[in-house]
């Protein structure tokens, strides 16, 4: 008999296959994003400062705290079961809406990079055009909504190729032009020297971009449910961590400031800026031509990212059907056991969240709100999951932890409260308009970006206050019997 196979009464026991290597790769796809680079290229040199500062107290403190949690307790459902074992089921579902929910922000952001993708290719004229962008916006993610109907297969493998082709061949391009022009000695639009390594704290707006790059560098627990598929992970999984980060941060960093070296802070657009410089590399090297396709395959990647999240958040709140966190309407499985009620209640909430693009001056404004709203619920999130790192400590000693941080418990607090007390200071400082956005109207500002937030905050906790007994899914067998059997 197998050793993997499955018996009655008994689990899968999973082979550990997965290596450094592999979980390094998988973490970065996860991570990596070039639409992030003209937001950070707004700082010029003190980049390199906030992604250090935003890699040490952030990044790596919530991807060790979720590697041990995926560890001991690997459910589909992530963060969900973490905080639910150790806040209880109100803070879970809390914890995963926020997961998911900081997406309907992102989404808008991300598809306004793709308009401005294709608007290079095509027409560049319609990169300010807000009717256009708001248009490809929608279309765009109700496609992906219809597309992933047909399952998780088709949408991996979609994601996949399109992350490749699209992220990881733009990037190494970009970097390429970036070292060919300053070993040329072409001109530089910022100061390089050791005084610009850090940036000015004279004023809170200096500072609110941190919350932008927090975004950048978000979702490496998303992968950490592979944490007991992975051989040796006492080792491993804090290796494949650094490797990722270091080369997410190498791309990142340098990527920015290719975009900062070609064009002047005050003319980099948030969301076109990634193209602008393309634009000007080819335009030196005599290669114009390639812009339409650059354009197009940076768009594939960027689509690619956002297919996976569009349906991993999804399977992520459907996990909440079974504890009856949800109404039955979104109970419902189609065939390829899709949640496709909830699929559509997505791309309508994303709907209303696109009206920001027609509402703002200019799309810069609309692009960065959404950006930082996102920012601001998913920190929410990565506070209750560190809470719950300390927490299961002492409620839960005896689960066994297949990786667990060392030194006892001592590492598992400084890991929480260091990336708790950075995340609460990231929202704090996001609340303030940057001055990269000029003349800015900062009660609409702070209507839409506090007010949002708030109402973010009410959402899950008044669903689950006014909650029924029957939205219980006692038996979710029961629906994937009656799908087995309409299909045979």
């Amino acid at each position: 008999m197998s050793d993997n196979k499955l018996t009655p009464g008994h689990p899968i026991e999973h082979r550990r296959s997965i290596n450094v290597f592999v979980l390094s790769m998988l973490s970065m796809a996860v991570v990596i994003s070039l639409r992030n680079l003209p937001l950070t290229a707004e700082y010029g040199l003190s980049l390199i400062f906030f992604y250090c500062f935003a890699a040490l107290f952030f990044m790596l403190p919530y991807a060790f705290v979720s590697a041990e949690l995926a560890s001991a307790w690997p459910k589909a459902g992530g963060v969900y079961v973490w905080v639910k074992e150790a806040l209880g089921e109100r803070w879970g579902f809390f914890a995963i809406w926020m997961q998911w929910f900081h997406n309907m922000t992102w989404y808008p952001a991300m598809l306004a990079f793709v308009a401005a993708g294709f608007a290079y290719a095509f027409e560049p004229s319609l990169i300010h055009n807000k009717f256009y962008l708001i248009s490809v916006v929608l279309g765009g993610f109700w496609g992906i909504t219809f597309l992933n109907f047909f399952g998780i297969k088709t949408s991996s493998w979609l994601s996949t190729y399109c992350v490749v082709v699209g992220v990881i061949i733009p990037g190494a391009l970009l970097i390429s032009l970036g070292s060919i022009w300053v070993f040329r000695g072409m001109p530089i639009s910022i100061q390089i020297s050791r005084a610009h390594l850090l940036p000015d704290f004279s004023s809170w707006s200096n500072l609110v971009f941190l919350s932008g790059i927090f975004l950048s560098l978000s979702g490496l627990e998303a992968n950490a449910n592979l944490a007991r598929e992975v051989k040796h992970p006492q080792k491993s999984y804090p290796r494949a961590i650094f490797i990722a980060a270091a080369i997410t941060l190498t791309i990142l960093i340098l990527g920015s400031l290719c975009i900062a070296f070609v064009i002047p802070r005050k003319e980099i657009s948030l969301v076109a800026g990634l193209f602008d410089a393309f634009n000007s590399f080819f335009k030196i090297y005599n290669l114009g031509w390639l812009v339409p396709y650059i354009a197009v395959v940076t768009v594939i990647g960027a689509l690619g990212e956002l297919n996976a999240w569009a349906i991993a958040g999804v399977k992520g709140l459907f996990v909440t059907t079974e504890h009856g966190s949800l109404p039955p309407i979104f109970h419902k499985l189609n065939r390829q056991f899709v949640p496709v009620n909830l699929l559509l209640f997505q791309a309508i909430i994303v709907t209303f969240a696109s009206v920001i693009i027609l509402l703002m001056p200019n799309i810069n404004i609309a692009y960065w709100i959404l950006s930082a709203l996102s920012s601001q619920m998913y920190l929410l999130m990565y506070i209750l999951l560190l809470i719950s790192g300390i927490v299961l400590r002492y409620r839960k000693p005896n689960v066994v932890r297949p990786y667990r941080l060392p030194f006892k418990n001592v590492m598992m607090w400084i890991c929480s409260i260091v990336g708790t007390i950075t995340c609460i200071f990231a929202i704090s400082v996001s609340l303030y308009p940057p001055h990269a956005l000029g003349e800015v109207n900062f009660l609409v500002y702070e209507t839409c970006l506090a007010g949002g937030l708030i109402i973010s905050i009410l959402i899950p906790l008044t669903i689950h206050y006014f909650r029924k007994p029957h939205w219980q899914l006692e038996v979710l067998e029961e629906i994937r019997e009656e799908i087995h059997q309409s299909t045979h």
